[in-house]
């Protein structure tokens, strides 16, 4: 039976892999957000300054595949309704960097950067544990 064993080891590591795959809680939703945000908003800020129209697509892709892993944009999760704060600051964050390049785009609505500042302003509160 030689040629088992190497598959044993194999099934021996899936429960460990399994439990890696399974979603973070909910709660802890806030502080992904805001990290991952925290880490994108420096970098949009530079592309801004550049203007480097290159940084947004990647930036989007960056974002889906965040907002996929915690099963929205996709799909729905109904348990991320109490982060809308979060969920669209997600959402807006490169469509305002690009409205920084591109001010006379369609999708450039005057009240974009202040819903924007306040939704970003809500997650940050609810990363830190402020209602």
């Amino acid at each position: 039976m030689p040629t088992v064993r190497p598959f044993l080891s194999i099934l021996a590591c899936l429960p460990a892999g399994l439990a890696l795959a399974q979603p973070l809680p909910v709660d802890q939703f806030p502080a992904a957000a805001m990290s991952f945000l925290n880490a994108e908003l420096p970098q949009m800020e530079a592309a801004v300054a550049a203007r480097d129209r290159d940084y947004f697509e990647a930036a989007m892709g960056r974002t889906l595949d965040f907002s996929d892993g915690w099963g929205f944009k996709t799909r729905a999760n109904p348990a991320l309704a109490r982060y809308s704060g979060c969920t669209e600051a997600l959402s807006d964050f490169t469509i305002v960097g690009l409205c920084r390049l591109m001010p006379k785009a369609d999708a450039c609505e005057p009240g974009l950067a202040p819903r924007f500042d306040g939704n970003l302003k809500r997650c940050r509160d609810l990363a830190a544990g402020r209602p």
